[in-house]
């Protein structure tokens, strides 16, 4: 959580009800800080320490038993007092009493990581983090506030507070999660919005009813997502703020939902025969309907892969009202046959949203570090979360020219900008040495109809810091133009790969042993100078050995021998070291 820190110290052990309720003289003074934080330590123990098992019950967490104190339990919280007073029948004669969290509560499924933070609040009356590997994506660059990992451990506190009726830990989450409404899309609204109604927290609820009617989410995921009588304040709302539209437009537009419900309902009934016989009825496509985005995100995989091969004039890279194509959604989901299916096709894994998202990056936040880290085993299936990212990590690097790109989100300054530079410098590296191949590699990528990226330009000058920038802070539009550069210079490079290869094969030598310090011919004692000529020499023997090569097997009969004398390497190679990341 994000303010796990002031949560902490925010709340004491004093402000709970079981203290609270216990007697203090008005003439003499309570309980010192530090005899407070003594009794706190020392009830841990009993759910911590092993050599203080004294538990009297379990409950069931995950499949993890979890050894509990009812006396404890009883005295914070009145759910558990009239839990425990009650007849227990999954125990054994002779066992201690065993519970079921998900009977206990059955609304949401809570993990074992955030069940042990809330019993840790239960015997202390202190908020300690959730662990990393449950509220931190796989995303290092994140900031894990806000991410689905965060959003998702806040909720399930939400939800065990609630459900335990432990009334001062429900105002500190909901406290939090109010905050994060804001920073989050309307997609991860929608769990924040379902906790909030479930657990009467008006006040959250408005919140998030006011983000959502104000966002452009469709009604199908709203339909599909939401209470019906959020719905319906929803669609009220919405309505209210287009009191200015003719009724014509609207009349035409609840006719076309309705033919635009049929398709979904349809998708989502599995039967692919009305599905066909609703296209042909009807003017509207799976495109106008954006029927493949639904089905990505709650359709059987079946019918979505069956969808694909009938080939029914559906576009895979067809971006929706939110600016998501159908590989996004479906990333968002975590299917991995559709993922893949929607790859077959033809979908592109560079595609961004509107804020810069790849589907890569998307299921990079959205996964927890736990599940990404979970070993594989033999025999086992593997965790879904994890195949996820590895099919589309593998779809990145199945091209060599975006396999950099495969470690995190377009979207950060850091990778983008660093990405940015390191092509903008092999292309740069690839013009000096080979001019005549890398001009015709630009061409054909269509490089030069964009602006050459070196730094970010912003109001008040040239960035000199480039780690230091947000790249979320920046107009859309520039992000855009950057993402442009950016996929011109990887189509550059692999169209180099592709007819040049030698050349390619050389310069990829250079960017790998950092040969390129060794040009700079006038720096160091002269026996380093001596040296560095000698290795100067061997580079320019391989570029020309490369380009003549390249030459010869692809039988140039346009290259002349002046276009060989252009492609002799120059001196004044740029200085700047090249990595690979």
């Amino acid at each position: 959580m994000e303010n796990g820190h002031e949560l902490s110290s925010s709340l004491s052990f004093a402000s709970s009800s079981y203290v609270s309720n216990g007697y203090t003289s008005p003439k003499e003074p309570g309980p010192s800080f530090d005899h407070l934080s003594n009794l706190c330590a020392n009830l841990e123990k009993l759910l911590l320490n092993p050599e203080y098992d004294y538990t009297d019950a379990e409950i069931v967490v995950e499949g993890i038993s979890v050894g509990v104190n009812r006396c404890i339990l009883a005295a914070r919280s009145q759910f558990f007092h009239e839990k425990f007073k009650e007849k227990n029948d999954n125990s054994l004669k002779d066992e201690k009493p065993k519970y079921l969290l998900k009977d206990l509560v059955p609304v949401a499924s809570i993990g074992y990581e955030v069940f042990m933070v809330f019993l840790n609040y239960l015997y202390t009356g202190k908020i300690e983090r959730s662990p990393s590997e449950v509220s931190r994506c796989v995303d290092n660059a994140c900031s894990h506030d806000a991410c689905g990992p965060a959003i998702n451990c806040a909720v399930e506190l939400m939800y065990a507070s609630s459900t335990f009726q432990i009334e001062e830990l429900v105002v500190v989450v909901e406290r939090s999660l109010v905050h994060v409404v804001d920073k989050v899309t309307p997609e991860d609204v929608i769990p924040i919005l379902l906790v909030a109604f479930h657990c009467k927290s008006k006040q959250l609820l408005e919140h998030c009813i006011q983000r959502v009617a104000r966002s452009d989410l469709d009604n199908a995921t709203l339909e599909k997502e939401v209470p019906h009588e959020v719905l319906t304040d929803i669609k009220a709302r919405r309505l209210q703020s287009r009191q200015g539209t003719e009724q014509d437009s609207i009349e035409v537009d609840s006719l076309s939902e309705k033919r635009i419900r049929r398709i979904l309902k349809a998708l989502e009934s599995d039967d692919i025969e009305l599905l066909k016989l609703l296209l042909e009825e009807s003017n509207v496509t799976l495109n106008d309907a954006c029927a493949l985005h639904y089905a990505a995100a709650y359709c059987n995989p079946k019918v979505v892969n069956e969808v694909l091969e009938l080939d029914l004039g559906a576009d895979v890279n067809l971006q929706n009202s939110r600016g998501y194509n159908v590989l996004h959604v479906a990333a968002r989901r975590k299917e991995p046959s559709i993922i893949m299916g929607l790859l077959a096709k033809g979908a592109s894994v560079l595609d961004t949203t509107r804020d810069g998202h790849t589907a890569l990056s998307i299921c990079w936040r959205s996964t927890r570090l736990k599940d990404y880290k979970e070993p594989t085993k033999q025999g086992k299936a593997t965790n879904k979360d994890r195949l996820c990212i590895d099919v589309l990590e593998r779809e990145m690097i199945r091209n060599p020219m975006i396999g950099i790109m495969s470690s995190s989100s377009m979207v950060l300054a850091d990778e983008l900008f660093m990405t940015l530079l390191l092509f903008e410098n092999r292309v740069a590296l690839a013009r000096m040495l080979f001019p005549q191949e890398a001009t015709l590699a630009m061409e054909i990528a269509h490089a030069d109809s964009t602006s050459e990226f070196t730094g970010l330009s912003t109001t008040t000058g040239l960035c000199k810091n480039l780690r230091g920038v947000d790249l979320n802070e920046l107009p859309s539009e520039q992000v855009k133009r950057l993402q442009e550069r950016l996929v011109a210079l990887l189509k550059t490079v692999d169209t180099g790969r592709r007819f040049f290869p030698n050349c390619s094969e050389v310069l990829d030598k250079l960017l790998e042993d950092d040969a390129l310090d060794s040009l700079m011919l006038e720096s160091g004692t002269p026996e380093e100078q001596r040296s560095k000529k000698m290795r100067y020499t061997e580079l320019k023997d391989e570029v020309m050995k490369a380009f003549n090569k390249d030459k010869a097997e692809k039988y140039w009969a346009g290259f002349s021998t002046s276009s060989s004398s252009s492609s002799s390497p120059k001196t004044n190679v740029t200085s700047n070291k090249i990595r690979k990341k």
